[in-house]
């Protein structure tokens, strides 16, 4: 599993790759209300935004840890957008992409940089 300054998760299984947000970015949004994703067949690109997360306290964006072509996406969330902070790392995913350019993982962050990266922004 690798992660992104913005506190998105991938992981990847052959060429396919399963986003989501870390369980530190469900806390800091809180009750998760809406989800709102990139449709299948949309293409995203590494480091911009895919699509939105609305809590009660605030919306902000999903950005895309790597580029590919969305090839499903976790119809749950449209009428169980709490699994967001229920299990993030599991029923919670948002997408899954086929990769477009895997050498993109390599400047994200493995769990113990994400963790260190977290403490170093005083959390």
């Amino acid at each position: 599993m690798k992660f992104t300054k913005t506190h998105e998760w991938i992981e990847v299984v052959g060429k396919i790759g399963t986003i989501g947000i870390t369980d530190f970015a469900q806390k800091e949004l809180g009750d998760i209300v809406f989800v709102e994703t990139p449709k299948e067949g949309d293409e995203i690109k590494a480091g911009t935004q895919m699509g939105t997360v609305e809590s009660v306290k605030a919306v902000s964006e999903l950005n895309a840890p790597a580029s590919g072509k969305v090839v499903e996406v976790n119809k749950e969330l449209e009428t169980a957008p709490q699994l967001l902070n229920e299990d993030p790392f599991g029923k919670g995913w948002i997408i899954k992409i086929e990769l477009s350019n895997p050498s993109e993982l390599d400047s994200l962050m493995d769990e113990k940089s994400y963790k260190d990266y977290i403490s170093e922004q005083g959390h």
